[in-house]
């Protein structure tokens, strides 16, 4: 279990919310921003630092090619994804140029926040950690393997075997739930996910304002 950050004085009060994929974290995501909660989504970072004219974008035309730009100069995303499909190096080269830039982005729009906390979205927080050990607090939100291929099947359309390499490339359950202060079960009807978040709510609270 993660330890408050030394650091955690200088900027607001920060859960990070994680979970496998269709887990239904953005559900839980607009669950807290209902509740004014803001939220900060590392996906929109990723998107941010990658924008044209951006220094990101720059990075990854160096090491990709200007193949993956679109005729716009925006970056093509589908074509960068076929060059680091299976492809271990690219990969780890295209993190080595988003992630960071992620963190940073994280970071100056946290301090920005005017409210007792802010939620982190991070997708891959525990594939990333511990770059993330500042944050205050860790909540993943929990669903069996067996959900999530289903979720996945009929959320996104694709066929069994894309939905069980998607599932096989992230942290195991077991890893990631080592890592949380509080697990949020998402077996339940909606009903129930948005109580628990409103317990959530109220506890983070108390304890924002506490520290």
């Amino acid at each position: 279990m993660v330890e408050r950050s030394a650091l955690a004085a200088s900027r607001p009060w920060a859960v990070g919310l994680t979970g496998g994929v269709a887990a239904g974290k953005s559900t839980v995501a607009a669950a807290f921003a209902a509740l004014d909660v803001p939220v900060l989504d590392a996906d929109h970072a990723a998107r941010e630092v990658l924008a044209p004219g951006s220094a990101g974008l720059d990075a990854v035309i160096e090491r990709f090619g200007a193949d993956v730009l679109r005729g716009d100069g925006s970056l093509d995303r589908a074509a960068l994804r076929r060059q680091v499909f299976g492809n271990t190096e690219a990969r780890r080269a295209l993190e080595a140029i988003v992630h960071p830039r992620v963190r940073i982005w994280l970071r100056e729009h946290l301090q920005a926040v005017d409210a007792p906390y802010a939620l982190l979205a991070i997708p891959l927080l525990r594939e990333t950690w511990p770059a993330y050990d500042w944050l205050d607090r860790v909540l993943v939100v929990d669903a069996p393997e067996t959900l999530q291929r289903a979720r996945l099947l009929q959320r996104d359309g694709i066929d069994a075997a894309l939905a069980e390499a998607m599932l096989a490339a992230q942290a195991d359950r077991s890893t990631r739930l080592a890592l949380a202060h509080d697990v949020l079960d998402n077996r339940g009807t909606r009903a129930d996910l948005q109580a628990r978040v409103a317990a959530l709510h109220a506890d983070y609270l108390h304890r924002a304002t506490a520290h």
